[in-house]
């Protein structure tokens, strides 16, 4: 049976001897901390989204670009209408955008209106905010699954 000593080297008992630095960076700890970080971005991201639950209707339109965060007008499937995440009637709609937006009739007001909701609702809705002098007002429409048109087929001459 062999066994192996440490050596001595010449110091004394209780001595301590020196140990060369470590001239490598551990980047264990830090991929432990940003996959940590990812995973609860993951989790939060999708409880970020501000404003009602609606089905959106799909469209194939380009997104709209601006500098102000603009206000949400959202029209749910049962009718209901809320001003960002605050039900609101209807008649008091306008005096509430006058108060947020200080008369501003530059102020992007965007109007989500849910699939299943017949049309005149979500347009008296924009007609209100149009009355009021607002004119920066857009539809929100969802792009994810826009369906396709079928082309139209052309008419052989024969």
């Amino acid at each position: 049976m062999a066994v192996t000593l440490p050596r001595s080297n010449g110091r004394a008992r209780g001595q301590r001897h020196r140990t060369s630095l470590m001239h490598e960076i551990n980047v264990t700890p830090m991929v432990d901390v940003m996959l940590v970080l990812l995973v609860i971005f993951m989790v939060t991201a999708p409880l970020l989204t501000v404003g009602v639950q609606v089905d959106l209707p799909k469209t194939k339109a380009a997104v709209l670009q601006g500098q102000d965060e603009p206000l949400a007008i959202t029209v749910d499937a049962k009718g209901r209408v809320f001003l960002q995440d605050t039900e609101i009637e209807v008649g008091g709609l306008v005096p509430r955008l006058n108060a947020i937006t200080n008369n501003n009739p530059n102020a992007r007001i965007f109007v989500r209106g849910d699939a299943a909701i017949p049309y005149g609702r979500v347009m008296e809705v924009m007609g209100l905010v149009n009355e009021a002098g607002y004119r920066k007002v857009a539809l929100v429409t969802d792009q994810r699954h826009a369906p396709t048109r079928p082309r139209a087929k052309k008419a052989s001459a024969k």
